[in-house]
């Protein structure tokens, strides 16, 4: 028991450690700009934002350079991934990398039989190629001690992919009559 207290002791602290150099950067500032250089009103800002075509990246916090983003919510493929394993926990979800990654998952609290997903997308196009479904399982033996992990390649990754798509078309749809 002391052992994993150490464990997630020392996994926070690398955490947080990764946290403060991401913020701060390789200069040793924080991000942001210079006050005296943007409008105090709001809505002056973001018609200068939007002027200079300025967007936002978490992984690019000193990047002055704007770009076209697409959000998540209206990509139809993203947001009927995202509800389809809306019950399970999500590792890791990058927009813009175009990946979901979801956290070991069991159902009854079982620790000896899990399932992870990753979910990558090709192209934001409604089409039976637009996704890479990945499902990996985990079977352990003397609680977490020995444990087997495999991908699965059978009807699970092609029930995910046609509820996504079903889910995305829907979307689409609706889309489609909020606009008429």
């Amino acid at each position: 028991m002391n052992h994993l207290f150490k464990l997630k002791y020392t996994k926070i602290i690398v955490f947080l450690a990764i946290i403060q150099t991401s913020l701060v950067g390789c200069n040793g500032k924080l991000p942001g700009g210079d006050a005296r250089k943007f409008p105090a009103n709001p809505e002056e800002r973001v018609k200068q934002n939007l002027e200079q075509g300025r967007g936002f990246k978490l992984n690019e916090f000193g990047n002055q350079q704007g770009g076209v983003f697409e959000f998540a919510s209206s990509n139809g493929l993203w947001r009927a991934s995202l509800d389809v394993i809306d019950f399970m926990p999500l590792s890791s979800v990058n927009y813009s990398g175009g990946i979901i990654i979801t956290d070991w998952y069991s159902e009854n609290n079982s620790q000896n039989e899990s399932i992870k997903i990753s979910i990558r997308f090709m192209t934001n196009e409604i089409r039976s190629d637009a996704l890479n479904i990945k499902v990996f399982n985990k079977k352990c033996i003397n609680n977490l001690l020995n444990c087997k992990i495999t991908e699965q390649n059978g009807i699970l990754v092609k029930e995910l992919k046609r509820e996504i798509l079903k889910k995305a078309t829907l979307y689409k749809e609706e889309d489609k009559n909020k606009k008429k």
